[in-house]
């Protein structure tokens, strides 16, 4: 068989779709790294070669599936013509994610997945409060907002979700409005 040559980005790429395709039919502990390899149809060693360990790779999968969810969400975040007020309305939440038919979602999202969907959350939330942070920062300049920590304050609007959030208690329509309420109160807007 001829060897197929391909620019990095492009390998790295298929070997995290096909992981991902993988870890979504067999689960995280039956899939190996030969499976992968396998799947795509190189040797072993170049999947080692750009993810050195099934967690780094699994690692890897989750930080491009929380970038594509973080980069929906800080598309409303984005637009100056927008209040913070009308941000915190249109920005998209995790019910708006529900209609993903991606392998990721069904991946993430599935009933057997409470512990790589927390880990995502927890990655989406590390990706949002620099960026939160930086929007309230921009909102205090603009007298929007009078936070005299936008740090505290972003960390506190992104992960203090996630105890609504992760509540299964909890109807999903009304942990929207919920967090929508609360942040809409400590932030004065």
């Amino acid at each position: 068989m001829a060897r197929i040559s391909k620019e990095p980005e492009v390998r790295k790429q298929e070997i995290l779709d096909a992981a991902m395709v993988l870890f979504y039919e067999k689960g995280y502990e039956k899939t190996s790294m030969t499976d992968i390899a396998n799947k795509i149809g190189v040797a072993q060693g170049l999947c080692y070669r750009y993810f050195p360990s099934k967690e780094i790779l699994f690692d890897s999968c989750i930080q491009e599936y929380a970038n594509k969810l973080a980069d929906k969400m800080k598309t409303i975040l984005c637009n100056d013509s927008l209040t913070l007020a009308q941000k915190l309305e249109q920005t998209p939440s995790y019910i708006d994610f529900e209609k993903d038919d991606s392998i990721h979602y069904k991946l993430f999202h599935n009933e057997n997945s409470k512990k790589i969907h927390d880990q995502l959350s927890i990655k989406v939330c590390e990706i949002m409060v620099p960026f939160v942070a930086e929007l309230f920062k921009k909102t205090n300049e603009a007298g929007e907002t009078h936070l005299t920590d936008p740090e505290t304050a972003a960390s506190f609007a992104v992960y203090g979700q996630l105890g609504i959030l992760l509540n299964e208690q909890i109807p999903s329509s009304e942990k929207i409005s919920r967090i929508k309420e609360f942040l809409k109160l400590i932030l004065k807007i």
